[in-house]
């Protein structure tokens, strides 16, 4: 018997076993269906894509995809101690001040920018050194890139020569412009939420972590929350809780123990044998994701990713924790107006210098480059439904991408920048042939086909949990599970809308000001 059980220890179930340990008397056990962060890989930044289709990868794919020619895209999601914060790009961002506005206006009140800044900064250790804009002393290292490539350097001074501004900081007031991203490491190796978090509480008494542990179902006494039923190297376990169980599973997970647990649409759940306990039609809607197309050149300059792992680079990685395995890949970023009329920006790009296909598992021959555009705040929203009753079998995965043509309008624009910032003379030292598309759409439509036919996941799934007051929300705005007890979801499942950028760092400041809600007895 413990106070709180957490479900899942990715990016918010180590913030919240590191928070709520912090009382002495409470105590905490965190339940991750991962193993341990031991692979090597995981904590070399620039050796992330290959924890991708391992065990450490929940190796997730989506239904068939209509838009995208009936594609099934792969979904990578970290199942490790530390979640897809242990198999990510590292970025950190925290997405625009309107997105925080729109939660609130949306139902999530509390949720505003001036509510949740506050908690980014509890969560950041900035190594530029504390501002209005940053914390410092918080867990989280936030580090500028130690060795970015000239081919990165080239894209931005590229997209300068074009027009668009430079910005140092994509964080503070003015999200627009390219420049290079922040990353969250420290001393040139990972920091993760299991690095931040976890390691740092190892030693408390009252926090107890178990992996290969696979949550089946939350135990109910009438409409409380008790505990849980999980499998452990194939014995079937139940532990029990006076406090809270608090599911950190992610857009994927999080619905699907709950669905499993019988809260969700009660006809979608008799179809799989599971009777409801509450019937939420709105658990696993609203998936949003974000989805980029982009262009890949070949480089006839040898500078790119490609050596990263040569004997040189092995050195300077373990003597001086410098050079290209430093790399998070995704070294340079640029947000942009799609329609200068727009009250912030709608497309989001990342540069890396090395050809990167198939999720970085396809490899070519010699150097290269790719840059791809994302559209920020897509109208197209898909969901998360259950294939089985049986719990090791994945979720059915539909984010309906680019079934509203508002959608491709915004992305078919993205892609042609793409072209145009990476044919720019300034990349004429650089520029070999062209490795995707292989020739250059005549028109509009080709574009659109060739985008259907490449284009893949951010790994930015949010949603299928929403905050909110409405008859689709699935928690109120303190996080807890409407209609039950002694529940919450806390992740990245609540948020209302997918935020402008990179998911993780809102992830983490949900589970901040969520651990900050639960010890405030809310």
């Amino acid at each position: 018997m413990v106070d709180y059980i957490i479900v899942g220890g990715g990016s918010a179930g180590c913030v919240l076993a590191n928070r709520l340990s912090e009382d002495a008397d409470k105590t905490v056990l965190l339940l991750e269906a991962g193993k341990p962060d031991k692979k090597l890989q995981i904590h070399i930044p620039a050796a992330y894509s290959q924890a991708f289709r391992s065990d450490i990868d929940w190796n997730y794919e989506t239904a068939p995809q209509t838009c995208l020619q009936n594609r099934k895209l792969y979904w990578p999601r970290g199942k490790v101690l530390g979640g897809s914060s242990s198999i990510n790009a590292m970025i950190y961002i925290r997405g625009h001040q309107m997105d925080y506005d729109g939660w609130q206006h949306k139902g999530a009140i509390g949720w505003g920018w001036n509510d949740v800044m506050p908690f980014f900064m509890k969560a950041e250790h900035q190594e530029r050194g504390g501002s209005e804009w940053y914390g410092t002393g918080g867990l989280l290292n936030i580090a500028d890139q130690i060795s970015p490539n000239e081919l990165t350097q080239t894209f931005i001074r590229a997209a300068q020569k074009m027009g668009i501004q430079a910005t140092d900081d994509f964080n503070k007031n003015k999200q627009d412009g390219v420049g290079l991203y922040q990353v969250t490491q420290k001393n040139g190796r990972r920091h993760s939420t299991a690095s931040a978090y976890i390691k740092p509480a190892l030693q408390r008494a009252n926090l107890t972590v178990e992996t290969e542990a696979h949550v089946t179902r939350v135990l109910f006494e009438d409409l409380r929350a008790v505990g849980v039923e999980y499998i452990q190297k194939g014995q079937t376990k139940t532990v029990k809780c006076t406090a809270e169980v608090l599911l950190c599973g992610g857009a994927i997970n999080s619905p699907q123990v709950l669905m499993l647990s019988g809260i969700g649409d009660a006809q979608h759940l008799a179809d799989h044998g599971i009777d409801a306990r509450v019937d939420l039609k709105g658990v696993g809607q609203n998936l949003q994701d974000h989805l980029i197309s982009g262009v890949i050149h070949e480089s006839t300059q040898p500078v790119s990713l490609a050596t990263a792992s040569s004997p040189l680079n092995i050195l300077k990685y373990l003597f001086l924790r410098k050079g290209a395995l430093t790399s998070n890949v995704g070294e340079g970023g640029l947000f942009w107006r799609s329609n200068p009329d727009l009250p912030k920006p709608d497309v989001q790009f990342h540069f890396g210098p090395i050809h990167y296909l198939d999720h970085g598992k396809t490899k070519v021959e010699g150097h290269g480059y790719a840059l791809g555009g994302l559209v920020l705040n897509p109208h197209s929203v898909g969901e998360i439904k259950l294939k089985s009753s049986d719990p090791m079998t994945a979720p059915l995965i539909d984010p309906h991408y680019l079934e509203d043509d508002r959608d491709m309008e915004v992305l078919l624009k993205a892609t042609k920048l793409a072209d145009e910032i990476t044919t720019h003379p300034e990349f004429d030292a650089y520029r070999g042939k062209r490795i995707r598309p292989v020739e250059k759409p005549k028109d509009d439509d080709a574009w659109c086909t060739f985008i259907r036919g490449f284009s893949e996941s951010l790994y930015h799934p949010v949603g299928t949990c929403k905050m909110g007051t409405d008859d689709m929300a699935v928690v109120d705005p303190d996080l807890r599970v409407i209609g039950v007890e002694g529940l919450r979801v806390v992740d990245a499942s609540v948020m209302p809308s997918v935020i402008s950028g990179n998911t993780n760092a809102p992830t983490i400041m949900i589970a901040e000001r969520g651990a900050h809600i639960i010890k405030d007895g809310t």
